[in-house]
């Protein structure tokens, strides 16, 4: 009888959910791009260092607090957990257009720290699918939020753009931070009438294992070619981090750059949304199983190796039709290879010690997200390339590490 009863909430909590995700994460499409060009207008512009510890501040509040945000909505339940993570959005991104119209720094870098925060709560927001799923729907549950990220990546540079129509220098206007504190504050107000409480379900503990510990650690380790797959995750991140935290101030630049202007420059970040969602949710999805993940990965692989080149080839000829292939083949790559990795890591997992594992490799991904904007921007000061050269070679010993994972390595219990 409660399976019964409860059947028809989940199917509409799974909807709330997603379109709570959905619109925090336009939020978040909408101020990435334009953070390291702000930063340059706030006088960064020979500190890469800075603009890298600006970019990374984000991904490292997530990194501490998601743990912090899961076992407190184990606690108290997931709904507060996300209104509350939903209400900080409101207030940082809403903090980031006060700061942008001060041109103030300091508070640039608290509005970042105070998204990372609130936006940690993500890993709330799958445990509360987790806790609305049975054990037979949960990927296509967890697809929603990948689906809510794509669209999300998306639509938010889009709308960043139709927000810079406000007063004020158009290099660094105020209104995308505006708009993407109403959004999260829509979202906000969805969650508080909308969304119900799901602790209580049958499998409210089933995340509950997916967290980052040294047990953990060392059981992937021990796991045959599983360290050389957390290794080319790493890898194949920061070089992607890499991409995607300079990409901005390439397509702004005026001297050895395209010398868009904002609205141009979030249409870019726009298609490579386009690009990712089709081709993760499309034609990697068609594939997977027809093909064997670690070739899928090799593919991601070369060709994210393939669209450094045309990039650096498109940077040094200021082609745009070039730029747009480089950005297709690049995104192509990374659409590639992290579901491949992934797949990879859980099927060569013992399945009673997964949930760590997995674990292990979010963490892994959250820490090459810190490390990535620290390591490229620095790099763009001395060469407007030199990221996407360093990222060829990084690439290249995640092949290798690849290759390697494939001939030491199995699927458990084969």
């Amino acid at each position: 009888m409660t399976n019964i009863s409860q059947s028809a909430p989940r199917r509409g909590s799974l909807l709330v959910i997603f379109l709570t995700v959905f619109i925090d994460l336009l939020g978040f499409g909408m101020v990435l791009p334009l953070l390291p060009i702000y930063a340059e207008e706030f006088g960064l512009k020979d500190q890469g260092l800075w603009i890298g510890m600006l970019m990374s501040c984000f991904s490292l509040m997530q990194f501490l607090f998601a743990p912090l945000w899961g076992r407190l909505s184990d606690s108290i339940g997931r709904r507060p957990v996300l209104l509350v993570g939903l209400a900080g959005s409101t207030v940082f991104y809403s903090l980031f257009g006060v700061a942008t119209a001060m041109l103030s720094l300091p508070l640039l870098f608290v509005t970042r720290i105070g998204a990372g925060i609130a936006g940690a709560t993500i890993s709330t927001a799958q445990a509360y699918i987790a806790d609305s799923t049975p054990l037979e729907g949960r990927t296509k549950g967890m697809a929603l939020i990948g689906a809510a990220f794509g669209l999300g990546f998306t639509f938010g540079p889009l709308l960043g753009a139709a927000a810079l129509w406000g007063p004020g220098p158009i290099s660094a206007s105020p209104w995308p931070g505006y708009l993407a504190g109403a959004l999260s504050g829509t979202a906000l107000l969805l969650a508080i009438f909308m969304l119900p409480e799901s602790r209580h379900l049958e499998h409210a503990d089933a995340t509950a294992r997916h967290r980052f510990s040294l047990d953990a650690l060392v059981d992937a380790l021990r796991t045959p070619s599983v360290g050389e797959l957390l290794a080319t995750s790493f890898i194949s991140v920061v070089a992607f981090g890499g991409f995607e935290s300079t990409l901005s101030l390439l397509l702004k630049s005026d001297q050895h750059g395209f010398g868009f202007d904002l609205k141009n420059v979030l249409y870019v970040f726009a298609f490579i949304g386009l690009v990712l969602s089709i081709v993760q949710g499309g034609i990697v999805r068609r594939l997977s199983g027809r093909v064997a993940e670690h070739r899928l990965a090799l593919i991601g692989g070369a060709l994210t190796i393939a669209g450094f080149v045309v990039l650096q080839i498109a940077a040094r000829s200021t082609s745009v039709p070039l730029l747009f292939l480089a950005a297709t083949i690049e995104v192509s790559g990374f659409a590639f290879i992290t579901p491949s990795l992934q797949s990879l890591i859980s099927r060569r997992s013992d399945p009673e010690k997964q949930g760590g594992i997995m674990g292990v490799s979010q963490s892994v991904s959250a820490l090459a997200r810190i490390a990535a904007p620290m390591i490229a921007l620095p790099l763009r000061g001395a060469d407007s390339t030199l990221p996407y050269s360093v990222s060829i070679v990084l690439m290249g010993m995640g092949m290798l590490l690849l290759f390697v994972a494939n001939r030491r390595g199995k699927d458990f219990g084969s």
